[in-house]
């Protein structure tokens, strides 16, 4: 990766170096434009300098234009004489033309612009007798050199300090150069450009240490050449950190000079695992199929027999989608084992473009992986904590505004229990909501029946749900639930008595299942004990069901505002807001011989042979229809407290609002329908936040019930054996404490200040790196680090604390309790992460937690960053836990020379 180079720099080998980009055609264009300037417009320039400047002494040999004259544009007329654009230049002191010997002198800031050309020097000076262009630097009153040459073609600029062009052989002679191209910077010492474009370069170096006059480290080389769109060509090349030459050499060099990605090898690290061996690690290829697509081929190996293969696709559509695909596959198996283990994973991430199409959108987020895969392979903390990994991908359109269809499929898989439910596909179509009484060109206001509204919606979808060992198993599709659920909703909502809202809705629903349930009983006679044992038998039967079911519903809900006021105080008002709620709900009995959804299997065991009811369609999808008639009235009570107290920050009331109770709910219901035990339990809920961090919740059951004395409710009130109204039956409490202090300070310049989330480009194709820096932030979060906030503080509380109640009562013994058996339950964690910048540039990190019921401290880790402009130093120590392990990396940032580092660590899969 060297080539072209000046004191300290090289530059990366798909760079165009074509030094300057001084293509022969802009420097003839640039002079030919002087020249003509010289012959046809140096009469009237000069006319006008002398009438502006009455008292200035016009020499025949040379001419200066005034400072207030220095800006000049060639007239249009120059066009037909082939040039393409006018041309502008100016220098800030003067300009002197030299009409004898044919010489154009620009003094102090001279700049010429022409097309997407500019130049910029202290000093130009032009000889057309010659052919020749100089352009250098000058000396101040320090003895230092300002004013250096800097030339910019297309964005790419280009800065030396003397520079000589022959326009009509194309050769060029220029001295310590510097030029910035891409994540690399590239110096040299003396630069030859010859007349078939190639260039030669003496004392060169590379770098991507943005320091311009003393890089923190370069890759030295005596001499180049470089054959601009195709190779460069090196001598011996070493590295320098800080002046101080390393034995770190290669003997040539040879690489390609193309512009934007190239392909390549990845150089693979190195190392020893006290469990798996040697290792090379990540090592592989990358092919750039283009701007839009690439290929990261990579893999693992190691003595003991481990080994790994991982790909990586990334593409990108301008103002389409972006994504990318990761495939992993790998074998494990450690020093001491008979047998190994295979793992994969498999992530696939893509993104549509909200512009591409407004009406439907496509995405994509898988992540599957085998349960034992990121114990050996995770890519982040958080992949090596989590036990639960979902995926979905969907499709939704929107059909003529009035409907809408959603297409997905979706995973879920948890790497401790080893389940797997996989959906796959579930359809989704709806209607919007219409007024089917309603005409478009009604007059007058509405009358009570245009308010009846009719939805529709149907979802159809295949799941399963298996241990993955059994996943793709010859018979897993015998585990298959599929079916389809159709609901219609009719509401009617009406207005009583201004203040009360009564809304009446019907719900109509029908299944369809591809089949049923045959259930039979037989007796088996034991071998062992000679006893008989019952034994059920399920068949499925196929066939297409159609379930229907239907129900009514009806509520009723007002709100009561109270409103307390005062003057003066720390409280100036306090409002409460209550909100009743009655509810009616019924549901018919589908299990009668009538609906046909429920059949009898005979209890052979039983001497009477005793008729069993059962329904064909437990367990399915959307579940078996209501067994039960219900009849159940709802009751519920909503309590929302604020008060509001004085505050400096509110300019315009002088107030603020502070909730007390954001909602206390007291809800109970009856149910019509039963013969006993007609209340339900009521239910106490409540919530709150204190100091807007501190959230509180509540919650307790209470029975209107006796016990009897094993502790079954019985039909007795127990107002009438305690004279207590309820029974607690459990309670809850829940503190969570969400803290997160930062000092958020932006820093001025962000520039060499580590690997940062850089915004992201109006779609740019992965020439411009986004989807790897993307994909780099996404799988290696703990390898980012923003300099710009010196201080940061998270601390997460949460207490839960439940308490089930079981009474056991002597009926015969008013209201004594023989005993009372309670069962608690209790959660208590808290954790703490941050970080600090103890300089300007050192950052610690931390994180770690407490399980106040396991008496166990949670994962722990402590991070040190250290920035050194071009380099970063990185210490990571988790010093207990299963991931006990460390790592001091000393590593260059840029990604160009990503391998260029030391590290010493001590690997968690290593114990």
């Amino acid at each position: 990766m060297f080539l072209l180079a000046n004191k300290n720099n090289i530059k990366p080998t798909y760079t165009n170096n074509l030094f300057f980009k001084f293509s022969t055609l802009s420097v003839l264009k640039l002079f030919g434009l002087i020249l003509i300037l010289n012959t046809i417009g140096l009469t009237s320039y000069a006319q006008r300098a002398i009438n502006s400047n009455r008292q200035s002494v016009v020499n025949p040999k040379q001419l200066v234009i005034p400072q207030s004259d220095t800006t000049k544009t060639i007239p249009d007329s120059t066009k037909s004489m082939g040039l393409e654009a006018k041309v502008e230049y100016h220098a800030k002191d003067s300009m002197r033309f030299d009409l004898r010997n044919k010489k154009v002198y620009l003094f102090n800031e001279a700049v010429i612009d022409y097309q997407s050309i500019n130049l910029q020097a202290a000093d130009v000076k032009i000889n057309f007798n010659e052919n020749l262009l100089f352009a250098e630097g000058v000396l101040d009153s320090t003895n230092k050199l300002v004013g250096k040459p800097v030339f910019t073609e297309e964005g790419q600029i280009y800065k030396s300090k003397f520079m000589k062009y022959n326009y009509n052989t194309k050769k060029a002679f220029i001295k310590e150069v510097f030029t910035e191209d891409g994540e690399g910077y590239l110096h040299g010492k003396t630069i030859k450009k010859l007349g078939d474009e190639s260039i030669n370069v003496s004392h060169g170096s590379f770098t991507t240490c943005s320091n311009e006059e003393h890089p923190h480290f370069e890759f030295r080389y005596k001499k180049s050449k470089v054959i601009p769109g195709k190779k460069i060509i090196t001598g011996p090349a070493y590295l320098v950190i800080e002046d101080v030459p390393t034995p770190l050499f290669i003997p040539f060099g040879l690489f390609p000079n193309k512009q934007g990605q190239r392909s390549g090898i990845i150089i693979p690290t190195y190392g020893e695992s006290a469990t798996r061996g040697f290792y090379l690690e990540n090592g592989g290829y990358y092919w750039a199929i283009n701007d839009y697509l690439d290929l990261k081929l990579t893999g693992d190996i190691y003595t003991y027999g481990s080994w790994s293969l991982k790909t990586l696709t990334q593409y990108v559509k301008k103002y389409k989608y972006r994504g990318s695909l990761n495939l992993t596959y790998a074998i494990n198996k450690e020093r001491d084992d008979e047998g190994s283990r295979r793992d994969f994973a498999f992530r696939w991430q893509h993104q549509q473009d909200a512009k591409a199409r407004p009406n439907s959108r496509f995405t994509a987020n898988v992540n599957i992986v085998s349960s034992q895969y990121n114990v050996y392979n995770p890519t982040s903390t958080n992949d090596y904590l989590s036990n639960t990994f979902q995926s979905g991908i969907s499709y939704q359109t929107n059909i003529a505004g009035k409907h809408s269809l959603t297409l997905n499929a979706s995973h879920s898989q948890n790497t401790q229990t080893k389940m797997v439910n996989i959906t796959l596909p579930e359809v989704n179509f709806s209607i919007n909501r219409f007024y089917p009484f309603r005409k478009k060109d009604k007059i007058g206001g509405l009358k009570w029946y245009d308010n009846i509204s009719v939805n529709y919606s149907v979802n159809a979808k295949n799941t399963i749900n298996l241990p993955d060992s059994l996943l793709f198993q010859p018979g897993f599709e015998t585990q298959m639930r599929n079916g389809i659920n159709q609901s219609i909703p009719i509401s009617l909502p009406i207005k009583l008595f201004k203040f009360f809202n009564l809304t009446t809705s019907v719900r109509i629903t029908d299944k369809v299942y591809l089949s049923s349930l045959k259930k039979t009983m037989r007796v088996d006679i034991d071998d062992d004990t000679g006893s008989m044992i019952p034994v059920i038998e399920t068949d499925t039967i196929s066939g297409v069901n159609n379930i229907f079911e239907y129900s009514l519903s009806s509520s009723l809900t007002t709100k009561i505002y109270g409103m307390l006021n005062f003057k003066k105080g720390p409280v100036r008002a306090i409002r409460h807001v209550f909100t009743p709620s009655v509810s009616f709900s019924y549901t018919p009995d589908f299990s009668t011989d009538s609906w046909g959804y429920y059949d009898y299997y005979t209890d052979v065991y039983n001497p009477t042979n005793e008729k069993v009811k059962y329904s064909k369609f437990d367990g399915y999808l959307y579940g078996a229809p209501s067994s039960r008639k219900s009849g159940v009235v709802n009751f519920s009570f909503s309590n929302n407290l604020e008060m509001k107290v004085p505050s400096k920050n509110d300019t315009i009331t002088g107030l603020k609002k502070v909730i007390l109770i954001e909602d206390l709910r007291i809800s109970t219901s009856y149910d019509l329908t039963k013969d006993s035990l007609r209340w339900a339990p009521v239910s106490i809920s409540g919530r709150t936040t204190l100091f807007k961090k501190l959230r509180i919740s509540y919650s307790s059951r209470w029975s209107p019930y006796a016990v009897d004395q094993y502790g079954n409710e019985v039909h007795e009130y127990e107002w009438d054996f305690s004279r207590k109204l309820l029974r607690l039956e459990s309670s809850s409490w829940n503190f969570s404490l969400d803290y997160r202090l930062s000092s958020n300070k932006k820093s001025e310049d962000k520039k060499g200040s580590g690997k940062s989330r850089g915004e992201e480009e109006d779609n740019p194709p992965i020439a411009n790196e986004f989807m790897q820096e993307y994909n780099d932030v996404i799988n290696n979060p703990d390898d980012y680090v923003d300099w710009s906030i010196p201080w940061s503080l998270n601390l997460s509380y949460s207490y839960a604390r439940t308490v089930n109640y079981k009474y056991f009562r002597s009926l015969e013994d008013w209201g004594v309790y023989d005993s009372t058996e309670v069962t608690k339950s209790r959660t208590q964690t808290i954790s703490i992460n941050g970080d600090v910048s103890i300089t300007k540039k050192t950052k610690i990190g931390f994180r770690t937690g407490y399980d106040f019921e396991s008496k166990d401290i949670s994962y722990t880790s402590l991070n040190i960053r250290r920035d050194l402009h071009c380099w970063e130093m990185r210490f990571n120590w988790i010093p207990i836990g299963p991931r006990k392990s460390w790592n001091f990396t000393i590593a260059i940032k840029s990604t160009l020379l990503q391998d260029l580092k030391l590290e010493k660590k001590k690997d968690f899969r290593d114990r």
